[in-house]
């Protein structure tokens, strides 16, 4: 007998309701030209690590409870004397998200995260680059409820890439808006 995978939620309603709107509502030729979200990256500047390397590591541990998947240290590509950057310098962090940890990300971040923010309105319908990938700033990391706001270095802010196949932004706007994103009035 075999066993049943378990799907995540938001991948469930994306391969059951979301996909087959898209298909019909754009008059795709081929299921493969559907959108769909190729991947999630979550990344934290830190900085002022230049002078205090605990931040730093403060913002990986948070990140990690975040995403639940291991942090990579970014470096400066740049000398930068101005900010007392130099070329190598960790100075933030970020994860790459896809597959099922990715659907749960989006979950945490639709459903339980962005409902916390405060004066809330919606998510900007503008951020996207061109090519149906978005782009969110969040500038509290305590939303998430996996982070501790007693034990917390510094309020810090992060970014979301929603990176998807997506030919257009009407069609990555159409992939997101089906999935739940909350997006403000235009």
């Amino acid at each position: 007998m075999a066993e049943e995978k378990f799907i995540p939620n938001f991948r469930k309603k994306y391969l059951e309701t979301v996909a087959p709107q898209l298909m019909k509502d754009f008059a795709f030729k081929s299921p493969m030209q559907i959108p769909k979200i190729e991947k999630i990256t979550v990344s934290v500047g830190v900085g002022e690590a230049t002078t205090n390397k605990k931040l730093l590591d403060a913002a990986v541990k948070e990140l990690e409870q975040i995403t639940g998947q291991h942090v990579v240290k970014t470096k400066a590509r740049k000398s930068i004397a101005n900010f007392k950057v130099r070329e190598g310098q960790e100075i933030g962090a970020m994860v790459t998200l896809r597959g099922d940890n990715m659907w749960y990300f989006l979950e945490r971040l639709i459903c339980i995260a962005l409902p916390r923010v405060k004066d809330f309105r919606g998510v900007n319908p503008n951020a996207f680059d061109g090519h149906g990938n978005y782009s969110l700033g969040i500038t509290e990391q305590i939303i998430f409820p996996e982070i501790d706001y007693d034990k917390i270095e510094r309020i810090s802010g992060l970014n979301v890439a929603i990176v998807t196949t997506a030919q257009t932004d009407e069609q990555g706007y159409a992939l997101l808006k089906a999935i739940g994103m909350p997006f403000a009035a235009k």
